[in-house]
């Protein structure tokens, strides 16, 4: 019975010493081998310590199986009685299932584990070459280095080095492999080596000393010709050495392989020679080389071959550095790096991304790349090819906050161990966070997390990475603000200069402009000066990830000014976090939606409000704006309260776009553009509609009272009864009334008359809101006809003199405004026109064609490109329209949904009837939402309509990032439009034109 008994106290024993499968450890410490220190507490208290004591133990096992009978004995004994060799080895064991698996298989390689000795605990370059001089084979140095990596592996679990110490050892250990493969190389052919000089430079985290356990080893391949030789075939000699060095590193043998070594950021990447001459280098950074070239050479360093070689290369492209931020294309460049990077990450494993993702290792490395690029040209102190020393050094001088530099250094620190034992453990080149519950386990308690090792990762990893993510913007504006403010003596500081380099480099056109707004916005000791000293280093970096950040910070401090005594303001865009970055979005996006906020400040509070940028109802607006006009004492009031609702739900849509289209950190951009342009659309037509009838109702009562003399409606017609308004568009309308009964039929059109004017001047009044135009040229007989007309008369007229382009005119009509009922019949009235019998004759058809052909050919503007023209150009708004108002014409007799007034509408119609394939149904559709969102950028950008991209280079970037283009796409934006118009025309060709 005492078995039993004793199993079971073995079972809690193993348990509580954190193995998670007790019976399987319990039969590993039955093993013969183990036979001698199986119930030394010593052993499993250890064992107990370690990240994975299961995985600790079984290596043990292996390792102790594959010991000669003599050698088993002299390995337990040690365990037991050195704790310095028990900690690392069993260590390594609970870390690291590879490096088990090396053990086993070279047994005797536990020795290395043993002396404990100064230069033993921090090894350098010479100590790992010492260790590789043995090895003249692949097969042999990939023991050696595996042999080399236990005793960094050992040190590192056991804490006796830090992670940058880690990182530097690992890069030493590469150096010196990589000197012993092209040792190994070059005594393999003699002869290539005789003929040239050949220097290794090592990038990247190599080049930086901050190597990771399994990461590509970046270089580039320098070579010459000796004395006496010809420096093509010695180039060829090179090539053939270095060619060989990479498979003696990357190949896969009996023991593996070590890590593969990439040559990809050589001049020309892949498709350049893999050798070139010094000059031929030289040659291709001063004329070729784009500026992340620049920024990967931070790290270059010398570390293999010719000495004197390799120092050659290092002082002759250091000076190239340190002048990247000078190149005309720099801020473009930055901004398209900082974005490519996060774009190519698979969606599934981004928030599992320690190394690329959002606060991940790579924010870090990039922001400090960027601000040694930057302020690196007058400051030598900043030319560090490691990060943290960089970092370290920027904290020094003045150029990073020395809190911000701190915990970026913690964080950065964190992130990199994380990624270091993820690694280890099976020697995998991998910055993935594992999702097994296991692996998450052992992870943490390697990390020294052993109450609830995966609750307590979780937590670590999302506030470093959080740390990392907010101080990444705030690492380059942060001491921009210290700089202007000067509020703490003796601090260093940013020099002017220094600002407004770093300002230029991040995209600000006009530093010193830029720094006198943030010098108003930031000094000073009052409660707003610290709280826009809070905001504007994010504010700042928002602006700056536009196309215009000096409009950006200019309409800021514009708000700001206007609002800065108003307690809610600077409330809002601290406490609420979607406010503050709506505003910047919205301040550096174009000039139309600062320009409606100017005139009202208070509108800012919308950007506070989750539901505050939805557009509002037609219901909703219609009863804000009579209510208004009716509380106005004057027509004039009452046009101006109605045009200020107007102006404020104009700053509400264009705000709402602009924040979908753009997306924020928390939300991401619309993916439905079709949506955008109906929500603008809707909004902006509703909202013309309430304006015009406040108008309506402020003319009538001034001249008449509550009743005019006849009944009046307004119908919408062209985008305004489609519902199609753009924020640029004018209000197409007809006029048709009814004199009320007993009222002479002249008195009742001098009132139409009458009210129409008073309507037109009072939309068109100077104030500081939008005027409002009203454009009557679709009536009958254009402009020589009548203003208005009865409804008798418009019946008369279209009986008798009615042409097809009028009623095709009338397809996108719908009263708006006005006597409900009137309009309702003068629609009853209009609906066999417009929806014609039968449909149309041959005759009306091809009279429809001409008018569009002639229309094509003269009212095209003079100079315009015709493939970038969005309402007449090759498959614009046009083309679509057209083609959908003749199907409408043709078939709306016979198909119901074709009685529609909108394009998107009718168009969909059309395909579920069958009149249109649902691949050209979708390519006109694609087309019509492409013109009207260009338009709607146009408008946005520059503040004025437009039917053209516009030509100034900040203003069509500005447009792209509106349509979703990274900064540097406008060719590719332009191209995009080009061909999704260009196939909307072949099928405006087939439908249309019957080609």
């Amino acid at each position: 019975m005492t078995v039993p008994g004793r199993r079971s106290s073995t079972f809690i024993r193993l348990l509580r010493s954190g193995f998670t499968d007790p019976s399987a450890a319990a039969r590993l410490l039955e093993s013969p081998v183990l036979a001698s220190v199986r119930t030394d507490p010593v052993l499993l208290d250890a064992l107990g310590a370690t990240a994975d004591p299961d995985l600790a133990l079984l290596g043990l096992v292996r390792l102790a199986e594959a010991q000669q009978p003599e050698e088993l004995p002299v390995l337990l004994d040690t365990l037991l009685s050195a704790k310095p060799l028990r900690d690392r080895l069993l260590g390594v064991l609970g870390a690291s299932e590879a490096l088990a698996d090396h053990l086993a298989r070279h047994p005797r390689d536990w020795h290395t584990l043993v002396t404990y000795e100064a230069a033993d605990l921090h090894p350098g370059l010479a100590e790992f070459e010492r260790g590789l001089a043995d090895a003249h084979d692949p097969v042999a140095l990939r023991i050696a280095y595996r042999r080399c990596l236990l005793s960094i592996a050992a040190r590192d679990v056991c804490g006796t080095i830090d992670v940058a110490e880690t990182a530097a050892e690992l890069a030493d250990l590469a150096t010196a492999t990589l000197r012993a493969a092209l040792r190994i190389a070059s005594a393999a052919a003699p002869e290539d080596a005789a003929a040239c000089r050949l220097a290794v430079i090592a990038m990247g985290k190599c080049g930086g000393n901050e190597l990771n356990y399994v990461s590509d080893v970046d270089v580039i391949f320098v070579g010459d010709a000796t004395r006496g030789n010809d420096e093509g075939k010695a180039v060829q000699a090179a090539t053939r050495l270095a060619s060989h060095l990479m498979r003696i590193c990357s190949e896969t043998t009996v023991e593996g392989t070590i890590w593969p070594v990439d040559a990809n950021l050589r001049p020309e990447g892949r498709n350049g020679p893999l050798v070139r001459t010094l000059a031929s280098h030289l040659a291709y950074y001063q004329r070729w080389a784009k500026t992340w070239e620049f920024q990967a050479l931070l790290k270059a360093r010398a570390v293999a071959g010719d000495p004197e070689l390799g120092a050659q290369y290092i002082e002759a492209i250091t000076p190239l550095v340190w002048q990247a931020a000078e190149r005309e294309n720099f801020v473009a460049d930055v901004q398209k790096m900082r974005r490519r990077v996060v774009d190519n990450i698979p969606a599934a494993q981004v928030e599992r991304e320690l190394k690329l993702g959002p606060g991940g290792l790579r924010d870090v490395e990039f922001a400090v790349q960027l601000l040694q690029l930057v302020h690196g040209r007058s400051d030598a102190t900043l030319h560090s090819r490691t990060t943290l020393d960089a970092l370290h050094a920027l904290a020094a001088g003045g150029y990073v906050g020395r809190a911000d530099a701190a915990q970026l250094h913690d964080a950065y620190c964190f992130l990199r161990a994380m990624e270091h034992r993820i690694q280890l453990y099976r020697l995998r080149r991998t910055h993935l966070v594992p999702e097994d519950e296991n692996d998450l386990r052992r992870l943490g308690r390697s990390m020294g997390l052993r109450t609830e090792p995966v609750a307590e990762l979780g937590k670590a990893w999302r506030r470093h990475a959080s740390v990392v993510r907010r101080l990444h913007e705030k690492l380059f504006y942060r001491p921009l603000l210290d700089a202007v403010a000067q509020l703490t003596p003796g601090e260093t500081r940013l020099s002017p200069r220094a600002a407004g380099q770093r300002l230029e480099a991040l995209g600000y056109a006009d530093p010193s402009t830029a720094l006198r707004h943030l010098e108003a916005l930031a000094s000073g000791v009052s409660r707003k000066a610290a709280i826009q000293r809070t905001l504007l280093p994010v504010m700042l970096g928002w602006f700056a990830d536009s196309a215009d950040p000096d409009a950006g910070l200019l309409n800021f401090r514009k708000v700001s000014d206007a609002l800065g005594r108003t307690p809610w303001y600077l409330r809002l865009l601290r406490d609420e976090g979607a406010a503050a970055e709506n505003l910047a979005r919205v301040l550096s996006a174009g000039r139309l939606a600062p320009d409606l906020l100017m005139r009202a400040p208070e509108a800012v509070a919308l950007l506070g409000d989750p539901e505050g940028l939805q557009p509002r109802t037609h219901e909703a607006l219609e009863q804000e704006v009579l209510a208004a006009v009716g509380r106005a004492e004057d027509p004039e009031t009452a046009v101006t309260a109605a045009r200020g609702v107007r102006r404020r739900e104009l700053f509400r849509t264009a705000a709402g776009d602009i924040i979908a289209s753009y997306g924020t950190e928390d939300s991401p951009a619309e993916t439905d553009p079709g949506a955008l342009v109906d929500r603008v659309g809707r909004a902006v037509s509703d909202l013309t509609a309430a304006t015009i009838g406040g108008a309506l109702r402020a003319a009538v009562r001034s001249h008449w009272g509550d009743t005019l003399p006849t009944r009046f409606a307004v119908i919408g017609v062209g985008r305004f009864g489609g519902r199609e308004l753009g924020y640029g568009s004018d209000a197409d309308v007809l006029f048709v009334h009814e004199p009320r009964e007993g009222v002479d039929e002249q008195e009742a059109a001098k009132a139409a008359q009458a009210v129409i004017a008073e309507m037109r001047r009072l939309l068109q009044l100077p104030t500081a809101d939008p005027p409002l135009l009203i454009d009557a040229d679709l009536r009958p007989e254009g402009r020589s006809g009548p203003l208005v007309r009865t409804l008798a008369s418009y019946a008369a007229y279209y009986r008798r003199w009615s042409l097809t382009w009028e009623s095709q005119a009338l397809l996108r009509a719908e009263p708006v405004a006005g006597d409900a009922e009137l309009g309702a019949r003068f629609i009853e009235l209009i609906d066999p026109l417009r929806y014609p019998a039968e449909g149309l004759g041959d005759n009306a058809v091809r009279e429809i064609r001409r008018l569009k052909a002639r229309m094509e050919t003269e009212r095209m503007p003079r100079g315009a490109d015709p493939t970038l023209h969005t309402k007449l150009g090759r498959g614009g708004l046009s083309d679509v329209e057209w083609t959908v108002q003749l199907m409408q014409m043709r078939h709306a007799w016979d198909e119901p949904g074709l009685r529609t007034t909108r394009t998107r509408e009718a168009l969909a119609a059309a395909h579920a009837a069958g009149l249109i394939p649902a691949d050209e149904a979708q390519i006109l559709d694609e087309a019509w939402v492409l013109a009207t969102r260009v338009r709607n950028a146009v408008m946005l950008v520059r503040g004025r309509a437009g039917d053209t991209f516009p030509s100034e280079a900040r203003e069509l970037a500005a447009v792209g990032r509106y349509l979703g283009y990274a900064e540097g796409t406008v060719g590719d934006m332009l191209d995009d439009y080009r061909r999704t118009t260009r196939r909307a025309r072949a099928v405006v060709d087939d439908l249309f034109y019957g080609s």
